[in-house]
């Protein structure tokens, strides 16, 4: 059984349609790669899921409860001058559940030191976000999710400007948390990546649609099975490539 599936979605932005037709279920306890060119219409698609845009037609049937729902979005969204340490960031995953105004107990500091443990950053507890590398503000990233306790986490290239060391931290943590049952969305663009965490795939192309299997897309654009070199995923760029 799914906690989240597409039936028969149409999604539009400034009146003109991105997609339709979509239809599928997201694996409970899996990472889904969505993938797609510049205005294929991924993020578009993540709006819907997150409830933020509103289908023209069809609808997202999601059964994760909205405190159990996160979005770790591009670095270049943050705003990196507002004063917050690792820490404090960090324990803003408990604000869904707990709220914002509410001090913490102290067992929420005892999860929030085991996760930067786990995500090997326990020495960047008191440093500022801004005073950050990439790969160590992913881990923080990451940190705030796993303190929410998220059931459906969605990515957008969160391997995008991070060190080799951070992208094998990452993988494992998301591997885990699938393990552990987790509804995963993750936004790829390398072929190397999605071969090492994806156990499906939602390719966007043309409006529409199309699950495939890793296996067959590795074979497809490369040649080769399971192990894929370091390559692009290419796709042809619409005539009016957008943010999608």
């Amino acid at each position: 059984m799914s906690r989240l599936q597409l039936e028969d979605l149409q999604l539009a932005r400034g009146g003109r349609t991105v997609l339709e037709h979509l239809d599928g279920s997201f694996q409970d306890g899996a990472v889904t790669a969505l993938i797609g060119a510049n205005g294929a219409g991924k993020s578009t698609l993540i709006s819907a899921i997150m409830g933020m845009l509103r289908p023209v037609a069809g609808r997202v049937a999601c059964q994760v409860s909205r405190e159990r729902c996160a979005w770790l979005p591009q670095q270049l969204a943050l705003d990196l001058t507002f004063p917050m340490s690792v820490e404090e960031l960090i324990m803003t995953g408990t604000w869904p559940s707990h709220g914002a105004l509410k001090g913490y107990c102290a067992a929420h500091y005892r999860r929030g030191r085991e996760i930067m443990a786990r995500l090997g950053i326990s020495h960047l507890a008191h440093r500022q976000l801004g005073e950050l590398s990439g790969g160590q503000r992913q881990r923080a990233l990451l940190g705030r999710t796993l303190m929410q306790e998220a059931e459906l986490l969605l990515l957008d290239e969160p391997f995008a400007n991070v060190d080799i060391e951070t992208v094998d931290v990452l993988m494992e943590v998301l591997r885990d948390m699938a393990r552990e049952g987790a509804t995963i969305i993750v936004v790829l663009h390398d072929m190397e990546q999605l071969s090492r965490l994806a156990d499906d795939v939602l390719m966007l192309a043309g409006g529409h649609g199309r699950w495939v299997s890793p296996e067959a897309l590795l074979e497809r654009h490369t040649g080769l099975t399971p192990r894929a070199p370091r390559l692009p995923l290419t796709f042809p760029e619409p005539a009016n490539a957008g943010t999608a």
